[in-house]
């Protein structure tokens, strides 16, 4: 290589860096930074695109190979759509400068034209176009609408309900069941929604307007709504051949919801309901295995999601991007804390008992969990000196829980001995709450943070039956360690073991086969819908190539 190609491709190399250089800095969230740390922010941009290079010795000789690497990354792989302003959502485009390397999951070409498809149709049928106007004339007059008088536009309409890891999980799903029957999604702002997320959607709104007319009966929807689907079907009112049809539906998709409401997830029962211009979703599950054992939606999401186990991971990186405010939260934490370590380590703990603890057995499982699967190192207690030849490892551990007493017991424990191998144990906490507050607007700032950061880790333990966790797992693409639940407050034998997949688990699945028409074990229907590892009736998306 001569010295002027060389030149060249190092002034190749600054041009692509320069406006990321520039772009960071104007966006970083506040300025409580020092300015070693804005030095380390810089320095990963600079990174990136270094590592995306494939080195100005062998690189190609176009100069572009850099740009299109960093832009790909950038982008999430085509997940994420161009065109949006930078400075209202700094999350979105600068998520990938926190990951130490690209997701190995790649999205497939099918579910990115699919999610462009969608952008398309959510702008053409959005808050206040003319489709949607069309549709809630028609919610305002009377109860049946005709099939001559159906719109082009259909709606999924998502009650904000529950907690966060639950709220995450269930858009995500009700997402999927959108894109499957050609509806647009409209979320319930509850009370944080607009405060947590930015919109996904390029040039129009994901958030249901205030005056639709049916928000202020969200709350009494229940079982026993008129509207529900498994009310119509017990009083017969649903008739795949009528030409007089709702003109909304309630789909009671709560863990309490009974054998009615659980039929829409067979086939014959799709039919009437793509007849109804608006669903009404209410739900607590990741209802996402359900529609996987579906014949009807089989071939559709086998070209979206070639890897079953990847459609949470998707999904979420491509819905949830937090907000400004949140990732100021997440940012100014990382770069305090995590950013140096050798090595991090998340800890996930949910406690289900009447308190959030701290409780002996749960503190004795942590520790049986990290140090039989070498995460940890062991104390000294002879107090041995330390070779000063062997640079320490410094180890980062993020803990995540309501209460903060597993996280002084673990601070402690690192703080008063030194460890056999020398290793440096940092334990960090962001907030402990004591207990969960549901739509509470700064504790869920500081859950979605919590989430956000326990995906960046290296390395992920969680709960059992931990919405909050799998959440994490999902957006980090992490396979971790699962804290088996304890029963009579005794450690688990093993404490803990890897899930097959990173997939959430799905809490209440229906046992039902549609096609017999009986009752089934539905985690024996199809090859990639499994049991969960913590929950044995539950249900879970696989690859075929998992350790089953």
């Amino acid at each position: 290589m001569t010295s002027y190609q060389l030149s060249t491709k190092i002034l190749a190399i600054c041009l692509i860096s320069l406006p990321l250089f520039v772009a960071f800095r104007l966006s970083l969230p506040f300025s409580s930074f020092s300015n070693q740390t804005l030095s380390l922010a810089d320095a990963r941009v600079l990174d990136k695109v270094s590592r995306n290079d494939s080195s100005l010795a062998q690189g190609s000789e176009d100069g572009y190979s850099q740009s299109s690497s960093v832009s790909e990354d950038k982008f999430l792989g085509g997940l994420l759509p161009p065109g949006f302003n930078e400075g209202s959502c700094v999350s979105r485009y600068q998520s990938w400068l926190y990951h130490k390397k690209p997701s190995p999951h790649k999205p497939s070409p099918y579910l990115l034209s699919r999610l462009r498809a969608y952008e398309d149709l959510h702008k053409r049928c959005g808050p206040y176009t003319k489709s949607y106007n069309k549709t809630i004339k028609q919610l305002r007059s009377r109860n049946i609408v005709s099939s001559a008088e159906s719109s082009e536009c259909k709606y999924v309409v998502w009650v904000s309900f529950s907690g966060l890891g639950n709220r995450i999980l269930t858009v995500a799903s009700a997402f999927l069941y959108a894109i499957l029957t050609n509806r647009v999604l409209l979320i319930d702002p509850g009370k944080d929604m607009p405060d947590l997320f930015c919109e996904p959607f390029p040039e129009t709104s994901w958030l249901l307007p205030t005056n639709f007319p049916l928000k202020r009966r969200f709350d009494k929807f229940n079982q026993k709504t008129p509207n529900s689907y498994g009310n119509m079907l017990k009083r017969n009112k649903l008739n795949a051949s009528s030409e007089l049809f709702p003109s909304y539906l309630y789909l009671h998709l709560v863990h309490d919801y009974d054998d009615h409401d659980r039929l829409i997830f067979c086939d014959q029962h799709q039919t009437p309901m793509n007849r109804v211009p608006w669903l009404i979703m209410k739900s607590d599950n990741y209802f996402v295995p359900s529609l996987f054992l579906s014949p009807s939606f089989d071939q559709e999401l086998s070209r979206l999601f070639p890897d079953k186990a990847t459609v949470f991971h998707h999904l979420s990186r491509y819905l949830f991007h937090p907000s400004n405010q949140v990732w100021g939260l997440i940012t100014r934490y990382y770069w305090t804390y995590l950013a140096k370590a050798d090595e991090t380590i998340g800890i996930q703990i949910r406690v289900f008992e009447s308190s959030s603890g701290p409780y002996q057995h749960v503190m004795d499982q942590i520790l049986a969990c990290t140090l039989k699967q070498n995460l940890l190192p062991e104390v000294d207690q002879q107090e041995s000196s330390a070779d000063p030849s062997v640079k320490p490892k410094s180890k980062a551990i993020l803990m995540t829980s309501l209460s903060s007493g597993y996280f002084e017991n673990l601070r402690n424990m690192y703080w008063e001995h030194p460890t056999v191998t020398g290793d440096l144990i940092g334990i960090y906490q962001p907030s402990h709450e004591e207990y969960q507050q549901t739509e509470k607007q700064s504790h869920d700032r500081k859950a979605w943070a919590e989430m956000y950061l326990l995906s960046l880790t290296d390395v992920l333990i969680t709960s059992a039956w931990s919405t909050f966790g799998y959440v994490a797992q999902g957006l980090g693409g992490l396979k971790p360690l699962i804290l088996f639940k304890p029963e009579n407050r005794t450690v688990p034998d093993p404490p803990c073991g890897r899930v097959i997949s990173m997939e959430p688990c799905f809490h209440a699945p229906p046992n039902y086969d549609c096609k017999a028409k009986t009752g089934a074990d539905p985690g024996n229907l199809v090859p990639h819908v499994r049991h969960c590892e913590d929950m044995s009736w539950g249900l879970k998306l696989v690859d075929r190539h998992d350790d089953i």
